[in-house]
């Protein structure tokens, strides 16, 4: 069964307790350990990887619709695919401590599969394959929301995104309102050179940005004022509260 200080970790960590422990166990069973010990009758976690990525793109398919909401279809793929894919969930993995007790066959173990970024990925999946059947998909979105939305609510899957076209459509979806970037400093030797930039909405300082040159600056700029209103009470409204 799986270690009762994992159980434990879950419980203290992210409020989950499983009512049946065995797909818990499950979903921490790779193939390798089904095929060292095919006379205790164990089950891989492979069918549980499959419904854990369905689960798992519907939660972020919906939180990138209700918190980006002026973005087109295309740029919301492409942040998706951005997420949902295996050197994101393999680092989600890896940050719960999935790696520390998944059950490996000793061969795998020996090869360092526990730290195979494509094992690790299979493991995110199958936890929440075997958390949607054991609570549902509200577990699922509790348990994005301590380890999936944070990194993006802090702009890590929105590199190749115009800041300042979204801080522009995010703050005007109720009509037109005045954005300035105004520059603070200009600091450095020719070669490396630094700038700071306030962006002010109707009068208000939103976010600050540094940058090596001032469109740098301005998108770094705009960039942190939309993660500071996407986390507000009222990221749904486009009120900048001035």
């Amino acid at each position: 069964m799986v270690a009762s200080e994992f159980v434990s970790e879950l419980r203290h960590r992210y409020g989950i307790e499983f009512k049946d422990l065995a797909i818990l166990d499950e979903a921490f069973t790779h193939s390798s350990y089904v095929n060292e010990h095919q006379n205790m009758g164990l089950r891989d976690n492979e069918r549980l990887e499959f419904l854990g990525d369905a689960v798992l793109e519907i939660t972020v398919s919906d939180y990138l619709y209700r918190h980006y909401p002026t973005l087109p279809e295309g740029k919301l793929t492409r942040m998706r695919a951005a997420i949902v894919q295996t050197r994101s969930f393999s680092m989600f993995s890896k940050e719960a401590h999935f790696d520390r007790y998944v059950r490996l066959g000793k061969g795998e173990e020996a090869a360092g599969a526990r730290s195979r970024l494509t094992l690790l990925e299979d493991l995110f999946e199958a936890f929440n394959g075997a958390l949607y059947l054991d609570q549902g998909r509200e577990a699922n979105v509790k348990f994005a929301e301590q380890v999936i939305f944070p990194h993006i609510a802090a702009g890590e899957f929105d590199a190749n995104l115009d800041h300042k076209t979204a801080l522009q459509e995010f703050v005007q979806q109720d009509g037109e309102v005045k954005i300035e970037y105004q520059l603070l400093s200009e600091n450095g030797p020719a070669h490396a050179r630094q700038f700071k930039v306030d962006v002010v909405v109707d009068g208000q300082v939103l976010g600050t940005g540094v940058g090596k040159n001032k469109k740098a600056a301005e998108q770094d700029a705009a960039h942190n004022a939309l993660t500071t209103l996407r986390q507000a009470p009222s990221a749904g409204s486009a009120s900048t509260g001035s």
